[in-house]
């Protein structure tokens, strides 16, 4: 499933990046060029590919560490407030980061104002991308799990044929009925455990693809950009925003419980995607204009397709998942303590909207 996540954002890059490089004719927004100093930009943009690689490492390797730390692993209560920190980050990326801006380039008047003025695109591009997200979500879990469990089913049957040759002459009734009732509950506890297991999955690489879309978008603005005092802000606020992004990502991850290498592949991919934007953002910052129509338009659907995939994932697969958790229904002191981790979370994302 890692892999289906790189080729699918692999792709995703690709369409991006090309339609950004095509200057728009007849469009006369420039870009304000009294700030640029080429020299200091590229200086700071090696800082922050530095910089925000490591935050996104670090983020995401931080729930990660649960397989060595008993102490921060998915089956503790501690790691209920890390996600839902993680959840209120996520959460308010979409709404307070991703969605306005969306909605400033698809109305930016550089467009012309029809369609773009008669139609809120951007609320409808974020609609549009929570249903398919749900559709996704459901139709993955479903297939995934139908082929676990007919493979699952036919092992269990030859298991059960054999066992019945090997006892059928010394075996008690009442013996043999006993067994096959705790051979049964034992596979009603197996089967929900693999649900929940393949549910985490499909969870994680959604969310992942719903950050990588962004990441990347954030990246190349920040990379195409050559005004120092615009990049320093985005540096600063960009190193946190990642970092909460990672934590959010690498609890999903965690709780998915991948293999090592498949940990270690979606970890390091994740943190690469904002450097491998700003390395394309100064690679195309000669011939993109942020004002072009065609760089407006892109980003602002792109970005409004984000705004849907995070704001499903958070309070459907995330919250609401996890607050209706037999173990935090039954804990009062843990109810409250999640609450309060939420807002935390989505309160410090949503201030860093101040910088970035």
């Amino acid at each position: 499933m890692a892999t289906f996540s790189l080729r699918v954002t692999f792709l995703l890059v690709t369409l991006f990046f090309l339609p950004l490089t095509a200057q728009s004719a007849g469009c006369d927004c420039s870009e304000d060029d009294s700030s640029r100093n080429k020299t200091e930009a590229r200086k700071l943009h090696i800082i922050a590919i530095v910089t925000i690689l490591s935050a996104s490492a670090v983020g995401c390797a931080i729930p990660a560490l649960g397989r060595w730390f008993p102490a921060i692993s998915p089956e503790k209560d501690y790691f209920f407030l890390i996600k839902a920190f993680a959840a209120g980050v996520i959460l308010a990326t979409g709404f307070i980061h991703i969605l306005p801006d969306a909605f400033d380039k698809l109305t930016s008047p550089c467009l012309p104002e029809s369609p773009w003025k008669d139609f809120p695109f951007a609320g409808f591009g974020a609609m549009v991308a929570a249903l398919g997200t749900l559709m996704i979500d459901t139709v993955a879990t479903g297939y995934f799990s139908r082929r676990h469990f007919k493979k699952a089913a036919a092992a269990v049957t030859d298991v059960d044929v054999e066992a019945e040759r090997e006892h059928a002459d010394h075996v008690h009734m009442h013996t043999h009925a006993s067994h096959g009732h705790a051979h049964g509950a034992s596979m009603l506890l197996n089967a929900a455990s693999t649900s929940q297991l393949i549910r985490n999955r499909v969870i994680s690489e959604v969310l992942e693809l719903g950050i990588i879309v962004h990441s990347v978008i954030i990246g190349m603005s920040l990379g195409a950009s050559e005004s120092p005092s615009t990049i320093r802000p985005l540096v600063v606020a960009l190193t946190f925003h990642q970092f909460f992004e990672g934590l959010g990502l690498g609890s999903c991850i965690a709780q998915a419980k991948f293999r090592l290498k498949s940990v270690v592949t979606m970890s390091i991919f994740f943190s690469l995607t904002t450097p491998a934007g700003i390395a394309i953002g100064i690679g195309i910052a000669s011939s993109y204009n942020e004002n072009g129509q065609t760089a407006l338009i892109v980003e602002g659907l792109l970005n409004s397709a984000s705004t849907g995939i995070l704001v499903y994932m958070s309070l459907v697969d995330l919250l609401a998942e996890d607050f209706m958790n037999p173990r935090v229904q039954n804990n009062g002191k843990l109810q409250l303590l999640i609450n309060i981790f939420l807002l935390l979370g989505a309160g410090l994302m949503s201030m860093l909207a101040k910088w970035a």
